[in-house]
């Protein structure tokens, strides 16, 4: 797969690197070549690297890596090079005391949605710190981490589980791209638990045999 990769920033390189070693194609595209070119020498595996526009026009799926604010606008200028082609958001639309930036509006997804119509946007690997993403593979207690993914065209959602498998994960339907917005929210949450609280938030759930209540004779 082809895949263009617009930043040049951690959560860019720690999932490139992974697709990489899966057999991927890589182009680091950045507002600073240099950058870019750093970035791709260190992933190694070929690599290619260059401007936005060069990323957009090689990946089939382009890989949106760049922080809440900014993404909008990159898309917006590139929006007709990106028609019909698959975009992967990754951002986390989280400010000061990990407040929720998009609260009341659509969500970070949605935006870049919006941004570039006839753009298939998925939502996916948003809930990690990027160290996770460069686990081989990230597996906890014996368990794959699983990756919720949103969005609303199969093709686009079968390239991206096919992506979140190539790291050793299990990707997990979460809706359509309407949903995106929850798993926004949700990292906005995690962070601020893990970060302000030093909370364990995989405690925070019960085990998917108790999600509809004890069974009778379990309690």
């Amino acid at each position: 797969m082809k895949i263009g990769v617009l930043g040049t920033g951690n959560m860019a390189d720690a999932l490139a690197t992974q697709w990489v070693r899966a057999g991927h194609e890589v182009f680091f595209g950045g507002r600073s070549e240099r950058n870019a070119r750093r970035l791709a020498t260190r992933v190694g595996g070929g690599a290619g690297y260059g401007s936005l526009r060069e990323a957009v026009a090689f990946g089939e799926v382009v890989l949106a890596a760049l922080p809440y604010g900014v993404g909008a606008g990159v898309v917006r200028e590139h929006r007709s090079a990106l028609a019909g082609k698959v975009l992967l958001d990754c951002a986390n639309p989280v400010g000061p005391g990990f407040r929720l930036l998009t609260e009341g509006g659509p969500s970070a997804a949605q935006r870049l949605a919006s941004a570039a119509p006839g753009v298939h946007v998925v939502k996916a690997f948003n809930l990690c710190h990027e160290d996770v993403w460069r686990m081989t593979p990230p597996v906890f207690d014996g368990q794959p981490l699983s990756v919720p993914v949103c969005g609303d065209d199969e093709a686009a959602l079968a390239l991206v589980r096919e992506l979140v498998r190539d790291l050793g994960c299990e990707p997990v339907a979460g809706g359509g791209l309407d949903r995106a917005g929850l798993l926004e929210a949700t990292a906005a949450l995690f962070i601020g638990l893990w970060v302000g609280e030093q909370a364990d938030v995989r405690a925070i759930a019960p085990p998917l045999a108790f999600a509809e209540g004890p069974r009778a004779g379990s309690a």
